[in-house]
């Protein structure tokens, strides 16, 4: 019997049984697809010898988290090598103009002003108390711990004014730090990869948070795609003696006097725990269909923006029109600007296709070529502005039938992208070899946890983040059931590749343990 049972094996589950096994415990990992690492996957999507990583394929926040800290060189000896850049990001504006984000505070200077001196010079001197908001288990000691520090650093009025600096938005943050629109637009697309819009609470901490990331530590990816991150974990786990295995679709968690036993799979085996279960799912499947008698709680989550995924295998790389560096940049997002970022959004959000979208043009082989053959390009669209159910096009080109995504409106949106990019990449579509284009649909047929195509799994609306996420009524990585825990994007600190919740939860266990 395992002491410990994962359900799931994304990077909160991966990295909560490594870190387990690391502590002396017997896991076992229960993947429902053929393959493990969730929403990390690295495929041969378009073309033969072209490594897309699709679904998620950039990680800082891995890198900069708390489990790389501490598993890091573990990985490392397993084949895992992290490249990274100078040029991590910019904006490329309509009228082709550019704005960077750079790897050193003297050069964002540069770039945007003394501006950006004075707002890293704030962020410093509290970097700790705005990263421990985002890696602590905030409803435990360790939350009211840093609760205390903020308030006795900063005192009664300071720690509200901290409180309510968390809370603003973007939108106002911006505007009241630069002076200049184009570091607006070249911070305000950063909000999308977080789940929120540049008017929403809590998205202007979200874009402090995110710009210094960027700065410190640049946009890492693992050489040969992100799935190389997936295989390290998988064998650290084993070499630990744990086990991760695929085609194990749990349908029911085990309760018996109120604490979780075990899990019973589709196919009726039933796989025992003594210690724990570990779900890695959104509130729906977990209070839907995993429990009983908690339906109320997975009917009330609800679920944000979708997604939209293009992947582009290109005979040449991408020659950018304008400033040479756009062709050394990871991502650049095409935007009008703060006002185009949030018109799409506001559109999206009442069910209309974006007129303009923010698109998110990634370019792995900057740092990697070793992904594309040689001379080859290759390029990671995202789009994050887009309806689940489609009332209308904004642009009014487009007739969205029923609502649906289907393939139909897929690939004709796609084509209204993919001449937003010609339109600066002059040779984007001379050099085309194939497309593959991602919807909202294919990405929840792919993923159970990407629901509605929703690439964070959850609104985080401020309801359903921070202190309140998931749930108001369940917040937090406890569960109504003993020895129930949950963990993933879903949970604090929500969603991203840094494996926040696995590593917390895996934190609270193996502190339990030490106290008996």
């Amino acid at each position: 019997m395992a002491d410990a049972v994962v359900v799931g094996s994304g990077i909160n589950s991966l990295a909560c049984a490594a870190l387990l096994a690391r502590g002396g415990w017997s896991v076992r990992v229960l993947e429902r697809e053929d393959e493990l690492g969730g929403a990390i996957r690295t495929a041969e999507l378009t073309e033969p010898g072209y490594l897309h990583d699709i679904f998620s394929a950039w990680h800082p926040l891995w890198v900069g988290g708390a489990a790389h800290a501490e598993l890091g060189e573990e990985l490392a000896a397993r084949g895992l090598e992290y490249l990274n850049t100078d040029h991590p990001s910019a904006t490329l504006f309509p009228d082709g103009e550019a704005a960077f984000l750079l790897r050193s505070t003297d050069a964002n200077v540069a770039e945007l002003g003394e501006d950006w001196r004075g707002a890293v010079e704030s962020f410093f001197p509290n970097a700790d108390l705005a990263f421990g908001v985002l890696g602590t288990e905030l409803w435990s000691r360790d939350g009211l711990g840093l609760a205390l520090r903020a308030y006795r650093r900063l005192g009664r009025r300071g720690a509200a004014e901290f409180v309510g600096d968390v809370l603003t938005s973007s939108r106002d943050w911006l505007t009241q730090t630069f002076s200049s629109e184009r570091a607006h637009g070249l911070l305000a697309p950063w909000v999308l990869h977080t789940g929120l819009g540049p008017d929403a609470a809590g998205s202007g901490f979200m874009t402090q948070v995110i710009g210094v990331a960027v700065q410190e530590g640049g946009m890492p990816i693992p050489r040969g795609g992100g799935a190389r991150l997936v295989d390290a974990l998988v064998r650290l786990i084993e070499d630990h003696g744990g086990t991760c295995e695929t085609g194990r679709d749990v349908e029911r968690v085990l309760v018996r006097d109120g604490k979780a036993t075990g899990v019973r799979l589709v196919d009726g085996d039933e796989v025992p725990s003594a210690r724990a279960v570990v779900a890695n799912v959104t509130p729906t499947q977990l209070y839907g269909r995993l429990l009983d008698g908690h339906e109320e709680l997975g009917r009330r989550f609800r679920y944000g923006r979708s997604e939209m995924q293009i992947h582009f295998a290109l005979s040449e790389p991408p020659r950018w029109e304008g400033d040479e560096r756009l062709g050394q940049t990871a991502i650049v997002h095409l935007t009008p600007g703060l006002d185009g970022v949030s018109r799409a959004v506001n559109e999206a959000e009442r069910g209309l296709l974006p007129a303009e979208a923010t698109v998110v043009v990634g370019q792995p082989l900057t740092m990697d070529p070793s992904r594309a053959p040689e001379g080859a390009g290759m390029l990671w669209i995202q789009l994050q502005e887009l309806p689940w159910q489609v009332k209308g096009d904004a642009a009014g080109e487009l007739e969205p039938g029923d609502g649906s995504w289907t393939e139909e409106l897929r690939e004709r949106y796609a084509d209204r992208i993919q001449a937003r990019i010609a339109r600066h990449v002059p040779n984007l579509e001379s050099s085309l070899r194939r497309r593959v284009t991602l919807s909202p649909a294919d990405l929840q047929a792919a993923n159970i946890n990407l629901q509605h195509g929703d690439p964070y799994s959850g609104s985080l609306a401020l309801d359903q983040n921070l202190l309140w996420r998931p749930l108001a009524a369940s917040p937090g990585h406890s569960t109504p059931v003993k020895g129930l825990w949950h963990i993933g994007a879903s949970t604090h600190p929500g969603p991203g590749l840094g494996a926040g919740s696995g590593t917390l939860v895996a934190k609270r266990l193996l502190r339990r343990r030490l106290r008996r």
